[in-house]
């Protein structure tokens, strides 16, 4: 992958000149990387206040509440997983993260979800059924408000950033229950 992004640049760099656009490239070239930089810091900002979030809900004990709520879904999903562990919380958590299109801050609670997970595992070091669903599930991810998405566009200025909302949760849901019939199909294949 290295190699094709240095002869890409490359190319473009050899094209910006014969072409007599250097001026142009090298402008473009810091105007790419300082609203790389600003995405950057607007998604580092979304992750920090969900962390917050999260960290409020945990210590009010709010959270055990809302796992509480979601508890009967994920158990469903999650046979083999005691109803009083650890590993449905966290779940429930980053599926909630993943719920409202927040995936970066999905990614701490998606981390220890598996580890939650693993603590279950009698074979360390193998994957288990409830792992592999767990993923499924976090990558898929149903996104039923994907708020970095509208954030995004509403800094770029687009005129109706919600415009996304139907079309995600849509794509999302026939993503998420296609990647679980196929997890499941695999499962009856090659027990």
């Amino acid at each position: 992958m290295n190699v094709l992004w240095l002869v890409m640049i490359c190319v473009s760099i050899v094209f910006a000149i014969v072409t007599g656009h250097l001026e142009a490239f090298t402008k473009s070239i810091f105007d790419g990387a300082k609203a790389a930089v600003e995405v950057s810091l607007y998604l580092l900002g979304i992750v920090s206040v969900w962390m917050g979030i999260t960290r409020i809900l945990e210590d009010s004990g709010l959270i055990y509440r809302i796992a509480h709520l979601f508890k009967p879904i994920i158990c469903r999903l999650f046979l083999n997983i005691p109803g009083d562990h650890p590993s449905i919380t966290a779940i429930t958590l980053n599926v909630l993260a993943n719920l409202f299109g927040l995936g970066n801050a999905a990614t701490p609670l998606g981390i220890q979800a598996m580890q939650d997970l693993d603590s279950l595992n009698e074979e360390q070091g193998t994957i288990t059924p409830e792992m592999m669903t767990f993923i499924v599930i976090n990558t898929a991810s149903i996104q039923l408000i994907p708020f970095s998405v509208i954030g995004i566009l509403a800094g770029y200025g687009s005129s109706n950033p919600a415009a996304v909302v139907l079309p995600v949760l849509i794509a999302t849901a026939i993503s998420t229950l296609t990647a679980l019939l196929v997890l499941a199909a695999f499962r009856r294949v090659f027990r």
